[in-house]
This record gives C-alpha cells, structure tokens and sequence, in this order.
C-alpha cells in the first residue's frame, strides 16, 4: 500500500469527521416513541436564552454579572469570551448536545457565519462513552474514525492534530463522563485543567462544573431555556410552519396548563409538548406534572400497541406498561446511589429486567442503546478492542419517573419520621426536584409524610407547596396555602438556592393566574434586568420572573449596582404591565 502522508491523512480525518457528524446531527429525535420521524439538527434547532460570564476566573463562589447575548456563536466570536477553555452549563434537557450538534453541522456544512468557518479540525466526543483507561487520540480513532480503518492509528491523529493551523474540541457531557472528578489522571481530566491541548481550544458542557478545572483561563456559559420568542420560532419551524390556527392551538394548551409551565422552559419537554400536542385531535388538560408524565408514557406504550401486528404480544405489552418493579429500582439505585450511574451493561440489565421487558421499553423509546468500546489500558491493540452496548433512559427526568415508584415502596416501608430523615438525607432535593414531585403524585399518603419533611428542611417549605400541587392534583387545593403565602412580603434573595427561587418564582404564577393579590415581591441582590421580549425579568440566577397581574408592590434591591437609561426604562416597562401594581421600589 502507497506509504500516506500527514496532509493525506489529515484528509481522512476530516472525511471521516464528516461522515460521522452527519449520521448524529441527521438523527434528531422529538418523540422518542416515533422512531423513523428523524430531523437534521438545523431544521429544529432554535435559540434559547444564553448568558456569558464576563469575568475572568469566574467560580461558583466568585461569579461576576451573567450578560444575555444573541446567539451560540456569541460565545466563541464575543471578545469577552477570549479564551482557550470554556464551560456551557446548564440542566438536563436545555440543549447543551443540541448546540454541540449545531456547531458540528455548521463545520461541516461550511456554514459563513459560524465562528468555526475557518477551523481545519472539530473533534466532537461524547463523554459517557469514555473512560480514563481511554487516551484522548484513542477515542478520536475509536469513536470518530472506527476501529476497522487501517489508514490511521491513534498515534496518527496526534500527529495530525500537531500539524493543523486550527483545533476546536467539543467534549459533550462531563457529567455522564465516567471517571468524573475522580483522581484518575484521564486525558480528559488533564485538558479541562489545561494540562494536554493547552493551546487548542476546548469547550466542555455538563449540569454541573467540574471539581477541578483550569479556573483562570475558563469562561463560564449557561444556558437557561426556552423563553416565548423561543417557543413560537420552535413551534413554526419544527411543527407546524405558518398553519396559524395549529400554532394557537399549541400555544392554548400551553396556557391552559400553566402547571407545566417551569417544565416547559426546558426545551426538551416543550418540544415534546408541542409535537404530542400537534399530533393529537383532542386537546388534553394536566393538573400536575405527574399527570402529565402519566399520559406521555401512556403515548409511548399505546403508539406501540398500535404498531404492533402480533396481537399475542399485546397482552404482554400491557403487563410491561403497568408491572416495572425491578426497573423502578434500577432507576432508584443509579439515582440515588454513591455514585449516581445513568447508563447500564445492556447484557445485565436484559438479565435483572428479563429480555421481553426490555425490548419493549427500548422499542417504545423509554431505553436509547449506545455501542460503547471495551479498553482496559492505553496499550490495547485495536485488534483486541471489543464492543458492548451501554443502555440509558431517554432522558433523566424519565430515570426520575421510574424512581419515584420504589421511592414509594421505601417510605412506606419507614417505621417513623426518623427513619425517614435517614431515607430522604440522602435524596437531594435540589438535584431531584421531579422525584420528589412523582412521589407526591403518585402516592397522597407517602406524599403527606414527605411534604411534612420538606417543610422541616430550611428552605424547604415552598418546594413542599409544589409537592401538594402534584399531590391533590388541583390548584384550588393549595389556593390557601398561596393566599397566606403572598399576603406577606415574598422574597427571592440571590443566596437561595436555584430550587427555592424556581418554588417562589412557580407559587407566584400560580397566585396571578388566580388572581391571587401579591401584596409584595423583594428581589435581594438578584441584579433583574428585562428580556427582549419586555415581558420577563430575568433574575442573576438566570431563571426569569413573568409578568405579574395581581402584583401589588415590587421592591429591587441591589446595594452595588447603577442602572442605565435603558435598564430603567425596562423595568418600568415591564412594571407598567402588572396591572395591579401600585408601588415600584
């Protein structure tokens, strides 16, 4: 065979990039449960909200002032965002994967307008499917190459990637990286600290930053969901086109569920909203997340049911829909274990579930199957490389779902209020917000015990508010518990916790649906400033505040902090807008 040089070989990389990137991006699934309804990533893609920190060195502990800008571009093209190391963090669901994919078809695609137009190489690697046994080159080969091509060898692409004018790197999910935090001396832990690839630059996404990270030459991103300008483009562009009468539809049911208004935020599930929405003739009401998540699995198992021409298997198929016992702890263990696991052996889980149960939650789309590469050290051979699938849940909040049923069995099981202390320690609230919501929903009498729990906890309280929403399944049976809530002084200060400012912020929706006098809103050191749309204030936590009809005072105080005309001028705007306002402090 003709010896190849660098430059041939760096063709073949980037072919085989290519080639590799378009069978992901091509692959954009809405409703995991219609399987053969694929969309190529910039079909769907919309933007959502996205803030830069702006300060160098920027830690949880030390944050400077989150600054909104346009686009996902804003934050390799912005000059306040010069840096070889970056963070994009968010929540399960909001979209980090989907700009990862957006920038890999904007590479390859030669989009002009992409800040990677000029780049030779992208290297997009999705981390749960590494370990620290995995050099970083070894994982190009593996995952971006395929083992089977002789052409090019791991040490090749190091070689390769020393010859190019320009690198970017994309490392998707450290979060669902396996070795995560962990003293293992992983090339993946060595770049994020800027010990390998110092001078190429690296993008990281995960829901939460690392424990260890190279602090002084990272920028920090976040992404902070769907916004209504946001909405609206996803809906024309990905559902319905310019059918007006099929956009309001969506947008009514919306409305009419204002419980599932936080969750569809998340782009994730608003996406799924809208198609499940577009797709069905009757239009459905929720009361509570959980009756939400109770009739999309319904959805699942039924779409299956009626693609199903055995009819033999139907009745199998209702026992799976309604007996998940031993998965219920799969999901509970790999939650709320030491160390929390979301994907699993595909062989062992076949085992512990049994392989017609698994197959029908892996053809419903509940179960997404991932080829995963066995290394056991740098040195294996690609000949002695072996293959296995990993399987994980469609999303978290399904893990959660499941969870929340043997997290009913456990507290029924506890014998008093200090054994289950002991149980709920250990399940975090703020991590698992939706487990805690299933559980209530599921079950009124565990939930009762639980509430009382939350509401022991400091900060706990309004969460519990949540809760007996999902446990009553009405809005009226919290209207009191709102009512006194809001006849005194509501705070949201900028040390609470994410998970206590989203409760506040939810109970106050909630109260101006109802038309619920607000006597008073605080915002403490939460730097609000007003969207585009004129119609949020988006707080430092970058969760945002609506507007407000039945808010009667709101007071913003931020010791260190002038406002500019413009800023002003937007805050009286939105003010303006609560209709029963009397006083702006």
């Amino acid at each position: 065979m003709e010896r190849l040089t660098v430059q041939d070989k760096k063709s073949i990389l980037i072919n085989s990039l290519k080639s590799r990137y378009k069978l992901q991006y091509d692959a954009i699934q809405p409703i995991p449960y219609i399987k053969d309804r694929l969309y190529c990533v910039d079909k769907v893609f919309v933007e959502g909200g996205t803030e830069i920190n702006v300060v160098k060195g920027a830690t949880k502990e030390k944050e400077g002032p989150w600054v909104r800008v346009d686009s996902y571009k804003d934050i390799f093209t912005d000059p306040r965002m010069n840096a070889k190391r970056r963070i994009i963090e968010a929540e399960a669901g909001y979209g980090k994967s989907t700009v990862a994919l957006q920038l890999a078809y904007d590479w390859c695609n030669g989009v002009k307008d992409s800040p990677f137009k000029d780049v030779e190489i992208l290297i997009l690697l999705r981390l749960r499917q590494l370990n620290s046994k995995i050099s970083i080159y070894q994982a190009i080969k593996l995952f971006l190459v395929g083992p089977k091509d002789p052409r090019i060898k791991s040490t090749d692409i190091k070689d390769i990637i020393e010859s190019c004018s320009s690198v970017e790197v994309l490392l998707d999910g450290y979060d669902e990286f396996p070795d995560r935090d962990g003293d293992t001396g992983s090339d993946v832990g060595r770049i994020i600290t800027s010990n390998l690839f110092g001078n190429i630059d690296v993008t990281l996404t995960t829901r939460y930053l690392p424990k260890d990270y190279d602090k002084e030459n990272t920028k920090l991103v976040r992404l902070v969901g769907f916004d209504e300008k946001a909405r609206d483009q996803y809906i024309r562009k990905a559902v319905t086109g310019e059918d007006e009468e099929s956009v309001a539809k969506i947008k009514r049911a919306l409305k009419s569920n204002p419980i599932l208004d936080a969750l569809c935020q998340v782009p994730l599930f608003f996406v799924m909203f809208s198609h499940m929405t577009h797709e069905k003739v009757l239009f459905m009401r929720f009361n509570s997340v959980t009756e939400f998540f109770r009739y999309m699995m319904k959805c699942f198992h039924s779409h299956k049911s009626n693609k199903s021409m055995d009819r033999n298997t139907r009745p199998h198929n209702v026992t799976y829909e309604l007996k998940f016992t031993e998965l219920s702890k799969v999901a509970f263990e790999g939650l709320c274990g030491e160390n929390q696991q979301l994907s699993w052996r595909k062989d062992g889980l076949c085992t512990r579930l049994g392989q017609g149960f698994y197959k029908h939650y892996n053809a419903v789309g509940i179960f997404v199957e991932e080829e995963v590469y066995n290394v056991t050290n740098e040195q294996t051979s690609t000949a002695d490389i072996q293959t296995r699938t990993d399987v994980r849940f469609y999303h978290q909040l399904f893990c959660e779902w499941f969870a929340s049923f043997r997290l009913v069995e456990i507290v029924v099981a506890t014998r008093n209020a200090s054994e289950l202390k002991n149980v709920l320690d250990k399940v975090d609230p703020f991590n698992l917000q939706y487990l805690y919501r299933f559980t209530c929903g599921i079950s009124p009498a565990v939930g009762k015990r639980i509430i009382e729990y939350l509401k022991s906890r400091r900060d706990g309280d309004k969460f519990a508010i949540l809760c007996i929403l999902e446990q009553t399944g009405e809005v009226d049976g919290i209207k009191d518990t709102v009512r006194d809530l809001c006849s005194k002084r509501v705070e949201i200060d900028d040390d609470n916790s994410k998970l206590l400012q989203r409760s506040t912020i939810q109970l106050l929706e909630i109260a101006s649906r109802l038309d619920i006098p607000i006597s008073c809103v605080w915002l403490r050191y939460c730097s609000p400033r007003v969207d585009e749309s004129g119609l949020n204030l988006i707080l430092e936590s970058g969760l945002s505040l609506s507007i407000l009809s039945s808010l009667q005072k709101l007071e913003i105080y931020d010791y260190d902090r002038r406002l500019t005309n413009e800023e002003f001028a937007a805050i009286l705007s939105y003010s303006s807008q609560c209709t029963s306002l009397k006083e702006l402090k």
